[in-house]
């Protein structure tokens, strides 16, 4: 670990010295960071902060995961300048966390929510999951009342996907597990009527938040602004030029403890495949995607979609509205280049 956090911020010297990088986010996930001993992820926080002109930062924010935070821990991070934790908690029912494979107990994750909160921290995430395999539709009711109770600013909440490569794909394909359509629906739609209802709103598909706490991080990502990966297989991308870092841990760190950027498959962004991911990203949004953006899509299509009740245009903007989110990917499809 020790060795890990000198590659990271070798990196990120290199990376300070090659480009003029003025941070207005820092995150540090997915997997999990404050799996990191105290103190090599105090160092980690504060060389990022040393190395980088963070005169403009407004949001350091990391991912948690319950079984990895105790009260030291979370002081330091506040200490450091992290404003925003997200915490990893996916379900509060025991039998849907064994399904997902998590190594918390609901219980657990609720210590943590109380610890980070005798912290100091003003702006928590809870990140939740639905239409696990088993999962009824009254246990993601009990969820998402518990996180209720809890009262954070933040509420994530992500449908199950089946990504190839995966023991739950594998499962899907052997036909133990099955998908739902209609099930995803009732999830969907009972957690916008749910979390909207108790105050946070919808302002991407899958996130909501409380007035003044959006993930400035993940806005910048939907909007298009630059970022930059640090950490093996962490992927960059600044003024459409786009690369991966090595995905093997321990020939990362040898690259970059010979002064070395550890990139491949670097490559720049066409028109086309910029386009398709800015209509892909924006039309999450709640504010939707400007209709320049889709100047190549047939008036007849957009007035299919309206009149189906899938989209609304208002302000020179396509915005999609509620039925319309939970086909966001199918209409995404219809409106690429």
């Amino acid at each position: 670990m020790p060795g890990f956090v000198d590659a990271v911020l070798a990196e990120a010297k290199l990376q300070a010295a090659r480009n003029e990088v003025r941070l207005k986010t820092i995150y540090l996930g997915g997997g999990t960071p404050t799996a990191l001993a105290e103190g090599h992820l105090e160092r980690l926080l504060s060389g990022l902060l040393e190395t980088f002109s963070t005169d403009t930062l407004t949001e350091f924010g990391l991912e948690a995961n319950p079984r990895t935070i105790i009260p030291a821990k979370a002081k330091m991070l506040k200490r450091v300048g992290v404003n925003r934790i997200s915490l990893g908690v996916q379900a509060w029912d025991q039998e849907t966390l064994t399904t997902l494979g998590r190594d918390h107990a609901p219980e657990e994750a609720e210590e943590t929510f109380h610890i980070l909160r005798d912290a100091g921290f003003d702006s928590l995430n809870i990140d939740l999951m639905f239409s696990i395999p088993g999962q009824t539709l009254d246990q993601w009711s009990y969820t998402l009342d518990k996180t209720l109770a809890l009262n954070p600013e933040h509420v994530s909440a992500y449908n199950l996907n089946y990504e190839e490569d995966t023991a739950y794909f594998e499962r899907l394909s052997q036909g133990l597990y099955r998908e739902d359509p209609d099930r995803d629906a009732d999830m969907f739609f009972t957690t916008v009527d749910r979390l909207s209802a108790a105050g946070y709103a919808p302002y991407e598909i899958s996130n909501f938040a409380k007035p003044g706490h959006e993930s400035a991080h993940n806005a910048a990502y939907w909007a298009g602004e630059g970022y930059l990966g640090l950490g093996p297989g962490a992927v960059s991308t600044l003024h459409r030029h786009r690369w991966k870092n090595l995905p093997d841990t321990e020939r990362y760190m040898a690259a970059v403890s010979h002064g070395f950027l550890p990139q491949v498959d670097a490559e720049q962004l066409t028109e086309s495949e910029w386009l398709t991911e800015r209509i892909a990203l924006e039309l999450r949004r709640r504010e939707g995607l400007s209709l320049d953006r889709i100047g190549h899509v047939s008036e007849s299509t957009l007035d299919h979609l309206a009149e189906i009740g899938h989209i609304k245009v208002a302000d020179h903007r396509l915005i999609l509205t509620p039925s319309g989110r939970a086909l966001a990917d199918s209409i995404a499809a219809q409106l690429l280049p």
